[in-house]
């Protein structure tokens, strides 16, 4: 056998070192200029003297592109994207997390095998497609059970954005699931608790924290979906609870002004970017409450 000398390992090591922190560097460098860039196009946007700070926090109009009568209220573009957000986490999160306790707890070797890459598929359909069987196959079958839905609405959008976030909810919550000791597990049988006992009184609350965790990263994920909002949700922004109506979220109003002519040093064109600012800080926002509840409810085992 023949043993590789000393310097060589330390050369192994500094290697694997420096790549580790090469990557890390570029994460930090990538995420320092996205706030960089957000920032300053943001500062530019709020410096012109059409635009108004409390107008853009507390206006309930948005209508950018309207002439001389532009309005830049965010609130508009906020309730949409919380409207097709919450639809798709009434979808994604229930399905979800069920599904995951049933691939882990329930389903035998047989049918975990074709469930898994189902779901991968699922995982794996760029999210046009989903923006087009929204379009094309949710809208009309709404259309038939509840008469006055608009063609375009948050409804349909944010079914196919709940479909797409299903498979995120239930492969991180069916890893933290079967990251749970059997100890508990027999403890329970133990004491006489059923399967069923088991797998929501004991089992769950002990991976409570990945499954939060999960929930969470879909919520963010439903919140930064562009393609399906802005082929099925529509372009108006209006403030609504209704989810049969037409909405704007705040992505697609991204998309709209830069597939459009309008001119890049224009106020149209600067909004973009206190718009794609607002919604880092809501992301930024959610991760952080997502942290925040993994540590909280994180369950450590010796």
């Amino acid at each position: 056998m023949i043993k590789k000398s000393p310097s060589i390992k330390r050369a192994k090591d500094r290697l694997a070192r420096l790549s580790l922190a090469s990557a890390t560097a570029i994460s930090i460098v990538t995420t320092i200029a996205i706030v960089f860039v957000l920032g300053t196009e943001a500062w530019g946007f709020f410096a012109m003297p059409e635009v108004s700070v409390a107008d853009f926090l507390f206006g309930t109009k948005w209508s950018p592109l309207l002439g001389n009568e532009k309005h830049f209220g965010i609130w508009p573009l906020i309730c949409g994207t919380l409207l097709v957000t919450a639809v798709a986490a009434s979808i994604a999160i229930p399905c979800g997390v069920v599904t995951a306790i049933f691939l882990a707890e329930y389903a035998p070797s047989s049918i975990r095998n074709i469930l898994k890459p189902v779901l991968e598929i699922l995982a794996g359909v760029p999210s046009v497609v989903y923006g087009f069987f929204a379009l094309t196959v949710i809208t009309p079958m709404i259309q038939t059970m509840i008469p006055g839905v608009d063609i375009y609405n948050a409804l349909s959008a944010g079914i196919a954005v709940g479909i797409m976030c299903i498979p995120i909810v239930t492969s991180m919550s069916e890893d933290a699931i079967q990251s749970v000791p059997d100890t508990l597990r027999e403890g329970s049988f133990a004491l006489g608790g059923t399967k069923l006992d088991t797998s929501i009184k004991v089992v769950f609350p002990a991976a409570l924290s990945g499954v939060v965790s999960s929930c969470l990263l879909s919520i963010a994920r439903a919140v930064g979906e562009t393609m399906i909002v802005a082929l099925a949700a529509g372009n108006l922004a209006q403030l609504t609870l209704n989810p049969g109506n037409q909405v704007q979220t705040m992505t697609a109003y991204m998309v709209q002004i830069f597939l459009g002519d309008t001119d890049a040093i224009g106020v149209e064109y600067k909004s973009s970017y206190a718009v794609a600012a607002t919604l880092f800080v809501m992301t930024l926002l959610l991760t952080w409450i997502g942290h925040s509840l993994s540590r909280k409810y994180k369950e450590v085992y010796s």
